[in-house]
């Protein structure tokens, strides 16, 4: 897109997604509670807020526009994919997966290396489950006990456990940051996994690295009894495998979906009404996303129309002299709106579509620009003290969030490799070639 066809737009044609910001996080910090202002019906008054802005269009005009923006099929196909990615977890988790999985990497747990065993079964559940809050709420009480056992401060226990719920949350074929990511950015899941996991792995080894050096000679009894079955895993296992060999998301999704269910029936977790509810569970879990991203999607859409995004294009590629300054201005980008919406997932819906166009014009590879989005809302994610992990955790533990800032190493160092990745190169970036 040349300067010449930009619409001029102004700061101004933001002003829905500033509402919404001022709504979201301004009512929390004004009353120290983040969940007193619902995230849809913050997206509700921004969405009203664009329909009556721009007077030079009728109200009819301004519906069209929103309309057609927020049922494109990208859009759409999002919602979709988080209803099924609610159902799955919703059924998966019924038939006794999380306890299964949590139970299988504690009955690995090494007992002169807790904290590293606890960051490594993070990872694992959380790129298996696809959600960092139910990492956490399966691992905080867990990370509590093993500090209460030694002299490993709980805010360190606590940090570990958000670190490696952080880890598959920026990985997972299922998670929905990953998901929206991938949409955004018009590219492969399977693609992207590989050229992020290649940038995380590094500041995971380092993370366990630290962990191991600070918590030497903590040892605690975890000999009780934890049962698991590994048939119950296998519903994590076969998404995963199924995603990295390039079958549809949908596809993926279903045949966990009906994996799950089979086990569920067969060892008698369900009967076919309580499989079919908790398919209906997961969905309804994940009915807020799907919405709050289509109505998102229509905000954007106006936003566009009112040249907001070639207004906020023109800023930023005048500071860009380069390709590298480009994923530079899109890493700030998504960065800065995770620190405004405190949630990743959010930051990369409203940035998605301006970092596309960002990535097109300098000829940013959408595997590249997907997994910057990904990962540098995750490194705030997992440092934000009004962030929903870090409250969770805290709030789980009974300790201030503040308090778990400080050993925050995964997060930092995530975002360290993913800077280092800009300066040098994206490893593996070859291995897969391009599809025009």
């Amino acid at each position: 897109m040349s300067n010449n066809t930009m619409k001029k737009g102004s700061l101004l044609s933001f002003l829905p997604l500033i509402v919404f910001v001022i709504l979201f996080i301004g009512s929390g910090i004004v009353t120290k509670d983040f969940s007193i202002m619902p995230l849809n019906v913050a997206i509700l008054i921004a969405a009203a807020v664009a329909l009556v802005m721009n007077r030079k269009e009728s109200f009819s005009t301004k519906v069209d526009i929103f309309m057609k923006s927020a049922g494109h099929p990208n859009i759409l196909l999002m919602a979709v994919i988080f209803l099924l990615a609610g159902a799955f977890a919703g059924v998966a988790k019924g038939m006794g997966a999380v306890e299964s999985t949590v139970n299988l990497g504690l009955s690995m747990l090494p007992s002169n290396l807790l904290m590293v065993g606890l960051f490594i079964i993070g990872c694992f559940i959380s790129i298996s489950m696809g959600t960092s809050m139910g990492t956490i709420v399966a691992l905080a009480p867990i990370g509590v006990g093993i500090a209460s056992q030694t002299d490993i401060p709980v805010a360190l226990a606590m940090a570990t456990v958000i670190g490696g719920a952080m880890f598959g949350d920026n990985l997972s074929m299922i998670s929905d940051t990953t998901i929206a990511a991938v949409r955004t950015q018009h590219t492969k899941m399977k693609d992207k996994f590989k050229v992020n996991f290649f940038i995380v792995l590094p500041g995971a080894i380092l993370t366990m690295i630290l962990l191991g050096f600070l918590t030497h000679g903590n040892t605690a009894d975890l000999t009780g009894n934890h049962p698991y079955q590994f048939v119950k895993i296998l519903p994590y296992l076969a998404v995963l495998v199924g995603a990295l060999a390039g079958t549809h998301v949908l596809i993926v999704l279903a045949g966990g979906i009906i994996i799950a269910g089979v086990i569920g029936l067969m060892d008698g977790s369900y009967n076919l009404q309580s499989y079919l509810k908790a398919i209906a569970d997961g969905v309804v879990a994940m009915e807020d996303l799907a919405m709050v991203s289509i109505l998102i999607g229509g905000i954007v859409g106006i936003i566009q129309h009112n040249g907001g995004i070639d207004y906020l294009l023109r800023m930023i590629t005048s500071k860009i002299r380069t390709k590298k300054g480009a994923e530079f201005g899109i890493a700030g980008l998504v960065s800065a709106a995770d620190i405004a919406t405190a949630n990743n997932t959010i930051a990369i819906i409203i940035t998605g579509p301006v970092v596309k166009h960002i990535a097109d014009e300098y000829e940013i590879d959408p595997r590249k620009s997907a997994s910057l989005l990904d990962t540098f809302s995750s490194v705030w994610q997992g440092i934000l003290p009004y962030g929903v992990q870090m409250l969770a955790a805290a709030g789980l533990a009974a300790i201030s969030p503040v308090s778990i800032i400080l050993y925050s190493f995964y997060p930092v160092l995530m975002g360290i490799c993913c800077v280092i990745a800009i300066l040098v190169g994206f490893p593996r970036l070859n291995g897969v070639e391009k599809k025009k």
